[in-house]
This record gives structure tokens, C-alpha cells and sequence, in this order.
């Protein structure tokens, strides 16, 4: 690949390896806290899609800034101090609360693609590192303004809403694949797919986030935010959840837990 200029990135002819991807899309199934599976699928499938998407960031003003001020995420995500000293239902607030409360780290998801990182010749340029890395390491900040879990349903509906805006056929791959394993274990008639579709509908009426400073969104309340970036309301997920309980299944252990036993006739 021939080295990019600030202005343009030569997209490349990559080819996509389907084997690849459900090979490990059944590693990813048998242990979904596996992220860095999520990783080999995607490099399987996404072909130039993400190249493209960059030069489409480049082009867009907002892109260009970010482009410009290139702020690594993590070390900023992972300060507490900073954070925790926004205010009170602010999108900082609730972002360490739900980081907090699933035990995760920005430097976790980095961690993971590092292991993923060492499989593969990892040829791209610095500048599409820093693009790449900022889709990577926003990730968990669409689960707390789209308010998608971390149950299976919850991760496919994240990728589902994020296919959207920055494409990848790698992650529309995972957001169905993952949504027909969920509809296993699900009760009979439970909306599943219909989770998947809403998030799609979500994510390409909003706002991408990786355009915007999070500096300045992380202080402002939440409410305010999903406002400003126009991520509306679900009520899809919610629903199918509700009728997995109602069904005495665990929303959190589908895929891989019990399956629903089909409801008689």
C-alpha cells in the first residue's frame, strides 16, 4: 500500500476470507468475553470497507479536527480523577458508573486487540491506526448512550446501531450472526432480529460520535448529548428482554445458557 498524505489514503483490494470469519465467530460463541475474536472477524470480512470510511472522515470538517488533534482515548477514559469531577448525570458520570459496574477499562479493549495484533502482519499506516483505534476504543461509550447492555443481544445491537456510520461488512456479519444465536435462546416469538433492526434505524439517523470532541460531551448532562448527537429512543430490546424473563431466562446468560423450551400450541 503506498504511504497516505493527510488529505487522501489509497484503498486497497483486500479480499474477504468467509472460513475465517466463522471459524472464529465460533470461537466467539463459545466465549463471547473472548473480544479479540471480534477482531479476527472483522480483519476477515471488512475488506477496504474501513479505508473507505476513512477518507470519508478525512472529508467530513469535524473528521479533519479530530484528524488534526489526534487524542489518544484511553489515557483520558481511564482517568477517573477527570471524570469522576464532571458533574452528576453528566455522560462522563454515567460512563464510569457503567465502566464500574462491568469491570471494564478502555485499556482492556486495547489489550485485546493487542493480542489479536500479534496473529496478524499489521501493515497500516500510523494515521489509519489512530482512525481504527478511535472506533475501537469509543465503543463503550455507544453502550451507554444507546443504552444496549453487555448481554449478547445488547453487544450485536452496539454493532448493529455503530454498522451504520462507520461501516465494515465484518460488523454487520457479527450483529446478525449474533442476533440468529440469540433468537436459540430466546422464547419463541420474542423480537430478536427486530432489536437488530431498530439499532440499525438508530444508528443511521444519529450522529457519529467518533466526530465529535469528547472533551466536550463528556462534561454535558447525558440527556443532553444523545440530543445533541440524535440517538433516539428503543423499545425493541427492552421487550425482548422482558420476555426472556418472563420466560425465566436470564438476558445475560443468553448464548450459552439454558435453552427456551418452544411454548405449546
Amino acid at each position: 500500500m503506498t504511504s497516505m498524505t493527510p488529505d487522501q489514503i489509497k484503498v486497497p483490494r483486500i479480499p474477504r476470507c468467509w472460513v475465517k470469519a466463522m471459524r472464529h465467530f465460533r470461537n466467539l460463541i463459545a466465549d463471547k468475553e473472548d473480544t479479540s475474536q471480534v477482531f479476527h472477524i472483522t480483519n476477515a470480512l471488512n475488506g477496504n470497507d474501513l479505508y473507505k470510511a476513512f477518507n470519508r472522515f478525512l472529508a467530513h470538517p469535524e473528521g479533519r479536527k479530530r484528524f488534526e488533534e489526534r487524542r489518544y482515548l484511553p489515557q483520558l477514559l481511564d482517568n477517573r480523577d477527570i471524570l469522576r469531577a464532571m458533574p452528576k448525570g453528566s455522560l462522563a458520570d454515567a460512563y464510569c458508573n457503567f465502566m464500574d459496574r462491568e469491570g471494564l477499562t478502555a485499556q482492556g479493549l486495547v489489550d485485546e486487540f493487542d493480542r489479536f495484533a500479534k496473529d496478524i502482519d499489521d501493515q497500516r499506516t500510523p494515521e489509519f491506526k489512530w482512525y481504527n483505534n478511535r472506533s475501537r476504543d469509543t465503543h463503550d461509550m455507544l453502550h451507554v448512550l444507546t443504552g444496549y447492555g453487555r448481554d449478547a443481544l445488547g453487544e450485536t445491537s452496539v454493532l448493529a446501531y455503530s454498522y451504520q456510520q462507520t461501516s465494515g461488512l465484518g460488523i454487520q456479519f457479527i450483529a446478525y450472526m449474533g442476533a440468529i444465536e440469540v433468537k436459540r435462546w430466546a422464547p419463541k416469538g420474542a423480537p430478536v432480529l427486530g432489536s437488530i433492526r431498530e439499532a440499525a434505524r438508530r444508528g443511521k439517523a444519529a450522529e457519529n460520535i467518533m466526530l465529535h470532541d469528547l472533551m466536550d460531551l463528556l462534561p454535558r448532562p447525558i440527556e443532553d448529548v444523545r440530543e445533541m448527537l440524535n440517538i433516539t429512543p428503543m423499545t425493541v430490546y427492552p421487550e425482548v428482554h422482558r420476555q426472556m424473563r418472563e420466560a425465566g431466562l436470564d438476558p445475560y446468560e443468553a448464548v450459552g445458557g439454558p435453552v427456551s423450551e418452544p411454548v405449546a400450541a
